[in-house]
């Protein structure tokens, strides 16, 4: 079915009469080849003229041509060979090891004599053989399988096919027509780049948790000492005080609660050329890296992430915690494109009342379409802890198209500083992605300004 037709309904009651017998036809699997259609031409030409011209040897000519059909034609099959695509299904990594291969099986009681498989695979996954057809044999009622091995360089839904087999059988005489059968999805999850934040969140609200919290509650972070009062644990009694005061003093300790992160990746462009695992980085390389680097961090320590896309599909993934949650959101990566046309994004999914008050909102953008400054803008304004982190690729230009090429890189590099320059007036810390420590500094200060008292 092409793609400017569509599907036809098949009748709840078989038709009947010329209709009927239309319907139900078929073309034949199995179709002569040239090779037969030169012997039977020949055979024929030489009896004819043979008996034509009364010479026998011309028909003894034609004999071994006619004996040589008849035995190949013996035994005809009656069923198309079966072609599979094998890959491996388990947990790739951008890099990892990709097992993949063709399969063709042979249900009838006769030899294939050649079998020609061919098959497609993405320009992300490097096979072994994968760009050149393979020629093969398989034995009757057996099967023959072709090993495709290779490594995958980047991470996405990548496919193995659509493959296609063309098999000769009776001695080349007859041949089956082309079976094609669809691609066969591979899925390869981001490499995650070691990460590590050692500073506190900026705020936890929780239930329990690792982060120090600013509420009282049991924890390991002490507060202050307090008069006892009824309800205090013996324990928490401070001695020491409790005699110099002769009143009951109890050291009074901030909670450990968890806290929330949601991981906002900028999706309105894509700028750079990827390389793969081992080359250059584009934008949605480092986005969809340093996302999984982010959530495999903070969900290892037991808080809650999310996951959200800001552009015009405006995806987002609920938050969780815990080793599901970390396979969800890898899987979740793998959909993230690049936003293309002009579709505005959807901002009411960004508006304050969506955006718990207490997350941590990390920001992976490469600040190149001015409305990605406006939301960090409008989010800090609203009270809530953002970071930016800019996966723009060191030395991305846009493609020469003339001699002002260079000069407008330059304008557009000054007036993308300039943006950079105001985000950090607003208040709105940005950090280049370097891997482990990146957040660690603007963490400090949004903790900092997070636990500072506020004018009223």
């Amino acid at each position: 079915m092409t793609g400017t037709e569509s599907p036809t309904l098949r009748a709840a009651v078989p038709p009947t009469g010329a209709a009927g017998a239309e319907e139900s036809w078929a073309p034949p699997v199995w179709v002569p080849t040239r090779a037969l259609g030169r012997t039977v031409l020949l055979t024929g030409l030489l009896l004819v003229l043979g008996v034509a011209l009364g010479r026998v040897d011309l028909v003894l000519l034609a004999a071994p041509f006619a004996i040589g059909a008849a035995v190949g034609l013996r035994r005809m099959p009656r069923s198309a060979p079966e072609l599979t695509i094998s890959a491996e299904e388990e947990h790739i990594v951008e890099g990892g090891e990709v097992e993949a291969g063709l399969t063709v099986a042979n249900p009838d009681v006769i030899n294939y004599d050649l079998v020609v498989v061919r098959t497609r695979t993405s320009p992300w996954l490097k096979l072994e053989d994968a760009d050149r057809p393979h020629a093969i044999t398989v034995a009757p009622d057996g099967w023959t399988a072709v090993d495709l091995s290779g490594r995958a360089t980047r991470w996405g839904r990548q496919s193995v096919g659509p493959a296609a087999a063309r098999v000769a059988a009776c001695g080349g005489l007859l041949a089956c027509r082309p079976v094609v059968i669809p691609a066969k999805g591979v899925r390869v999850y981001p490499e995650t780049e070691p990460f590590a934040a050692t500073e506190a969140m900026p705020a936890a609200a929780g239930l329990v948790g690792n982060h120090r919290s600013r509420r009282p509650g049991e924890g390991g972070e002490l507060a202050g000492v307090r008069p006892f009062a009824p309800g205090d644990r013996l324990r928490r009694i401070d001695w020491r005080v409790s005699l110099r005061t002769r009143d009951l003093h109890v050291a009074s300790t901030l909670s450990d609660r968890d806290a929330e992160v949601l991981l906002l990746l900028d999706v309105l462009g894509e700028a750079g050329e990827s390389g793969g695992v081992k080359g250059k980085a584009s934008v949605l390389d480092t986005t969809v890296r340093a996302a999984a680097a982010i959530a495999e961090h903070y969900l290892q320590r037991g808080d809650r992430v999310s996951l959200a896309e800001y552009g015009g599909s405006a995806r987002r993934l609920r938050g969780a915690t815990g080793r599901r949650q970390y396979l969800t959101v890898l899987e979740w990566l793998l959909d993230v494109r690049a936003e293309r046309g002009d579709r505005a994004p959807a901002e009411h999914v960004f508006a304050a009342h969506n955006v718990s008050s207490d997350a941590l909102v990390v920001v992976l953008t490469p600040l190149v379409d001015p409305r990605a400054a406006d939301m960090l803008a409008g989010l800090v304004q609203s009270g809530r802890f953002t970071v930016a982190v800019d996966t723009l690729p060191e030395g991305a230009a846009p493609p020469q198209r003339g001699p002002w090429t260079p000069l407008a890189t330059r304008l557009w590099r000054m007036e993308r500083e300039n943006v950079l320059g105001r985000l950090r007036e607003h208040g709105v810390p940005v950090v280049e992605w370097a891997g482990a420590g990146s957040l660690d500094l603007v963490l400090r200060d949004v903790s900092r300004l997070a636990s500072a008292p506020r004018g009223r």
